[in-house]
């Protein structure tokens, strides 16, 4: 690439759509690639799922909230606000995007995970993407994704051929936010015929990027945490009942991070258990989990892609506890990875009890823990590339993605 989109003058408007269904991972990654983008770029946006309380848009973003959708057990759409129903919702959003789109006539458009996922959503952005292909200036448009797909579907070679027909018929690129050292594409997408759009990796994601120097005091405890938290209960009722034991025989307190989403009946159960157990504090959020986890002697956690980050960046021994409900196994295949690498252990949910836990801490705080050699500067590698394919694309037809 030779030619980057200039720097001086008005930033060129960018609409970034970003849809979390279950976890907060999809949201706190995209925020943080948003963060790095408004240097560039004017970025509006838009969110498809519930906003946790004092979540705020980073400096320079335009946040716009649309009436959240997500999905429940059995993987049906669901209404995450009262005042909507489900079709009301999917009529607003699609109206909402359209006029969002048409307001800020964006020379980049930026989605998250589609057509590699959030099947459920075509409504919307099915519309919002043949829109952007038919506006007289026609945006860049490009999908974000993480380093593993979900790839346990029962129907997982026509999920990947409809992903690919649809890759090719809209986008631009497809930005993959991994080291291509540790996870490929190819590896979790597997179409029968070939993805024509380039693919670019920009390494893993951070919200500031690169690894933490060493704490200024690292307290004698074990950090838990279960991301949203509204499918975290399992982990923490089995760190809970492990506490004591690993207090009296290991010396280590237990600081339980709860997630904004864990659902009020279990929150008020931890906080009680935290009442009653010495050495035992419940939180619903603590502002910068990586700098607590190198703070702390030991992690214990599930394995989204955020929180591995914060794993690698903090370089503390870690436990985790891949969440591997339905089809889902990327969490799975992400911590085996690691796990080879020496950066965690790993306990399966279906062997998931205070007896596991312990054991499995045990093991990782008897042993050093490597720093591997992963790019984790993919938050600015992202603005630096779209920045580099905007203006490739000014540069005339057939130049994007060239080499």
């Amino acid at each position: 690439m030779s030619q980057e989109a200039p720097s001086a003058g008005p930033r060129p408007p960018l609409l970034f759509y970003c849809q979390h269904s279950v976890g907060l991972g999809h949201l706190i990654r995209s925020l943080a690639l948003a963060r790095g983008l408004a240097e560039r770029f004017e970025v509006v946006f838009a969110s498809g799922g519930p906003l946790p309380p004092g979540l705020e848009a980073p400096p320079g973003v335009e946040l716009i909230g649309l009436p959240p959708l997500g999905h429940d057990d059995s993987y049906r759409l669901i209404s995450r606000d009262p005042r909507w129903t489900v079709d009301e919702a999917m009529r607003a959003r699609t109206e909402q995007l359209q006029a969002t789109f048409d307001a800020l006539a964006p020379r980049v458009v930026l989605v998250e995970l589609f057509p590699f996922g959030r099947k459920k959503f075509s409504f919307e952005l099915l519309p919002l993407l043949e829109r952007a292909r038919s506006a007289p200036q026609r945006p860049l448009v490009v999908c974000s994704l993480r380093d593993i797909l979900v790839g346990s579907r029962r129907d997982q070679r026509k999920h990947d051929q409809r992903a690919c027909d649809l890759a090719n018929r809209y986008l631009d690129a497809v930005l993959v936010h991994a080291d291509p050292r540790f996870a490929r594409l190819e590896e979790s997408f597997q179409p029968a015929t070939p993805l024509r759009v380039p693919v670019h990796y920009t390494g893993f994601v951070r919200d500031g990027g690169g690894r933490l120097g060493p704490p200024p005091r690292r307290f004698q405890r074990m950090l838990v945490s279960a991301g949203g938290g509204l499918v975290g209960e399992p982990l923490l009722r089995a760190a809970v009942a492990a506490q004591p034991e690993l207090l009296a025989t290991d010396g280590l307190t237990t600081t339980v991070v709860a997630g904004p989403f864990l659902p009020e009946p279990a929150w008020q159960w931890l906080q009680r258990a935290a009442r009653r157990q010495p050495g035992l504090e419940a939180h619903r959020y603590l502002p910068d989990l990586a700098a607590e986890m190198a703070a702390s002697r030991l992690s214990l956690s599930q394995c989204g892609y955020n929180t591995a980050m914060d794993i690698l960046a903090a370089g503390t021994p870690a436990v985790v506890v891949p969440f591997a409900e339905g089809r889902e196994d990327e969490q799975t295949v992400r911590a085996r990875r690691l796990e080879r690498l020496g950066v965690l252990g790993v306990v399966e949910s279906g062997e998931l009890d205070a007896g596991s836990l312990l054991a499995a801490a045990r093991r990782m705080l008897r042993q050093p823990t490597p720093a591997p050699d992963l790019d984790l500067d993919g938050q600015a590698a992202t603005a630096r590339l779209m920045a580099e394919l905007l203006g490739e694309q000014a540069a005339g037809p057939g130049v994007v993605g060239a080499a």
